[in-house]
């Protein structure tokens, strides 16, 4: 029987905003790296995602009561956590380890859910416009896994106000505040 792990990451796909979503509030989004984790945040409307902190990974498992205290300091509604994918849509190590670190989280932080959401090429993407907003690579390492944690969460959110507007009689989150 194949360990539980490898099972996960080979089945497990990102998930998506749909119906069992919590509604208004705050939400967090993760990149997990080897070294760092980024952290965003958003208003409780759900609009615009910004960007927190970054978050040394620890043997000790600091990360994750970091993690939790973020959680509780912003009242976050929900967790997103960047799932990284290869182009031809395959987990590798760096999909397990996220896919670890997520249910680590959701076991300390229950019941607010933690969802996976497809991550290809928000590093690159974050690099990218630091650089173009002349911060060299030097500096960006302290803040690209926060910007690669806003552009996870600011998917999720406009996926999020897409499903919503679809949805028959939902209000946006733009509607309720006309």
């Amino acid at each position: 029987m194949p360990s539980h792990e490898a099972t996960s990451g080979q089945t497990r796909l990102p998930d998506r905003p749909g119906g069992d979503d919590p509604g208004r509030g705050r939400r967090l989004g993760v990149d997990v790296g080897t070294v760092r984790i980024g952290v965003a945040t958003c208003d409780p409307d759900g609009i615009l995602a910004t960007p927190v902190e970054t978050v040394r990974r620890e043997k000790s498992g600091r990360h994750l009561r970091r993690l939790r205290q973020l959680v509780s300091e912003y009242e976050a509604v929900e967790v997103i956590v960047g799932l990284p994918r290869t182009l031809a849509d395959r987990a590798g190590s760096s999909a397990l380890d996220a896919i670890d670190i997520a249910d680590r989280l959701a076991e300390r932080i229950a019941p607010v859910p933690v969802r996976l959401a497809d991550e290809r090429l928000t590093t690159v993407t974050a690099q990218r416009s630091l650089r173009e907003a002349g911060i060299t690579a030097r500096s960006q390492r302290a803040v690209v896994d926060q910007a690669a944690a806003v552009a996870i969460l600011q998917g999720w959110l406009d996926q999020r106000r897409t499903v919503l507007t679809e949805s028959a009689g939902a209000v946006t989150p733009e509607e309720q505040h006309g």
